[in-house]
């Protein structure tokens, strides 16, 4: 079974294109999670009508990454072997991309399927934008670069195995680079499987100011990700600053009572 997890928070004019694009595959199932839209988002998916799709609706703001964890737990539910993850903001067409993800994980036993959004990255990515150089030394950290390079569970499509859902605690998806480091820690199956570049997903384009908070909120899920890797405490400080970009806003608490044990 073959499931695709969508977040979306006010994607009014690019969800239906997202929705109709996935509805063109062989999956079974197509999960939104729809958290704190104020715009016409709900709306514009209730007029599609699509026999695939179910809705998760949260009248509060999840914060980002969080609807991977909540779709997940869904997905596992209903007994999916395969689990993509498509942001609600990616209009570009790459539906041949997304089986091949979804290939990685079925006919290449991958636990986590990756996409390259970079095949012709900067020669000193240091001079970049500053995830490119802790995505780097996260993968260098995992013993990964040789194999993915700067691919991160954080940007791009992505899939993995009902093993991986079954391994990794479910909250931890809501921080992918640590995601991927606790699947390494368990010797899980970590590989690149399709190749997007970037201009090619479609995302939205945002302020400077959100390109920011964005760009501190990878560089301290990587910095955590590899104190989780070597048994370490949890830090997102590097150098006297401490990297918190969008994480602050994270509802694990949302998470945990939606994946608590339902009580009879």
């Amino acid at each position: 079974m073959i499931t695709v997890v969508v977040p979306a928070k006010n994607e009014a004019g690019r969800i239906t294109t997202v929705l109709q694009n996935l509805a063109t595959l062989p999956i079974d199932h197509i999960i939104l999670v729809c958290n704190g839209s104020k715009d016409g988002t709900m709306q514009e998916v209730l007029q599609m009508r699509l026999p695939k799709l179910q809705i998760i609706y949260f009248e509060e703001c999840l914060g980002i990454d969080v609807p991977r964890a909540i779709g997940a737990k869904v997905a596992l539910t209903l007994g999916s072997d395969v689990v993509a993850f498509v942001d609600g903001d990616m209009v570009g067409t790459f539906t041949e991309n997304l089986m091949e993800l979804v290939d990685g994980v079925l006919l290449n036993h991958l636990d986590m399927a990756l996409t390259n959004c970079y095949p012709s990255p900067p020669r000193h990515v240091e001079r970049y934008n500053p995830t490119f150089q802790w995505r780097l030394n996260l993968n260098k950290e995992l013993g990964l670069d040789k194999k993915i390079n700067l691919a991160t569970p954080a940007h791009g499509p992505h899939a993995v195995s009902r093993r991986f859902l079954e391994t990794i605690p479910l909250r931890e998806l809501a921080v992918p680079p640590v995601a991927m480091a606790l699947a390494r820690l368990q010797k899980l199956r970590i590989d690149i499987a399709t190749t997007i570049p970037h201009y090619r997903l479609g995302s939205s384009i945002k302020n400077q100011i959100h390109t920011n908070k964005i760009i501190d909120t990878i560089v301290g899920d990587c910095l955590e990700a590899i104190a989780v890797f070597h048994g370490q405490p949890r830090t997102r400080q590097w150098q006297h600053k401490t990297y918190i970009g969008y994480h602050s806003d994270r509802r694990f608490d949302l998470i945990d009572l939606f994946l608590a044990p339902k009580q009879a």
